[in-house]
């Protein structure tokens, strides 16, 4: 029988039994400290402060106006929804009680 060249004799370990991978110690695997940043005076913080105020996108009168209703009809409904549940479950037990009594 002829030996497959191609599959053997490539690589020393080619049909070499495979071994476990070892887990490296947990501290070489932890991030790196935080650098910190330096301390700023309240000149300083409020300059910032009013610096990221000016990238906000407000929203429209009419966009918070929409909103506002939709939050209002949502409450509405959600009253609605749990006054049903709660009359039901209080119907309920009534009658129970009423059964056992």
């Amino acid at each position: 029988m002829a030996k497959n060249s191609s599959v053997k004799g490539k690589h020393p370990r080619a049909n070499a039994p495979a071994r476990a991978v070892v887990a490296a110690p947990v501290a070489a695997m932890a991030a790196p400290a935080p650098v910190k940043k330096p301390r700023v005076g309240p000149v300083e913080f409020f300059r910032q402060v009013r610096a990221e105020t000016k990238k906000v996108t407000w929203t429209s009168w009419k966009e918070t106006w929409i909103t506002s209703v939709m939050v209002f009809i949502m409450v509405v409904i959600t009253c609605v929804f749990f006054l049903v549940v709660d009359g039901s479950l209080s119907f309920l037990m009534q009658q129970i009680l009423k059964l056992a009594g």
